[in-house]
């Protein structure tokens, strides 16, 4: 078992790469070359810079028994077509049962914002979503 990350962007790289250390599990950090991310207890694997490279990178690695840290909903889903576990940077597991009802979110996100709509922007992250993280990592890792 592996726990992959989708670290652009990604707030609770840190907590992963701990934790992953505290299990003794391999930890892989995805970035593009827009990004310096590296930890001493992690690997970092660096990808060209443009639309989805990391994401189809880390699909092309992840196998059935490891783990994805991801907030886009579309890698989750290629990451739960191959039967993987994932998770987002707030701890909640995405799951076949609610895949598809976030992916249809996102598209009519996506739809509002270019007919020039708004949408309320992401709130400040707080230490209680760190917390739920790493509680939901540690769930999963001693579940498998």
């Amino acid at each position: 078992m592996k726990i992959f990350i989708d670290a652009d962007g990604c707030p609770v790289t840190g907590i992963a790469v701990r934790t992953a250390k505290e299990y003794n599990i391999p930890c892989i950090i995805l970035c593009d070359t827009s990004h310096l991310i590296q930890y001493d207890d992690a690997e970092t694997i660096t990808v060209d810079k443009g639309a989805d490279c990391v994401d189809f990178r880390l699909v092309s690695l992840i196998q059935k028994e490891d783990i994805a840290i991801t907030q886009d909903y579309g890698l989750a889903a290629m990451c739960l077509a191959k039967q993987t576990a994932v998770l987002n940077q707030d701890g909640k597991q995405y799951t076949p049962d609610n895949i598809s009802g976030l992916l249809e979110f996102r598209a009519v996100s996506a739809k509002i914002r270019k007919s020039g709509g708004r949408l309320k922007g992401i709130p400040q992250r707080a230490p209680e979503q760190d917390k739920a993280f790493a509680s939901a990592l540690k769930t999963l890792l001693k579940s498998r």
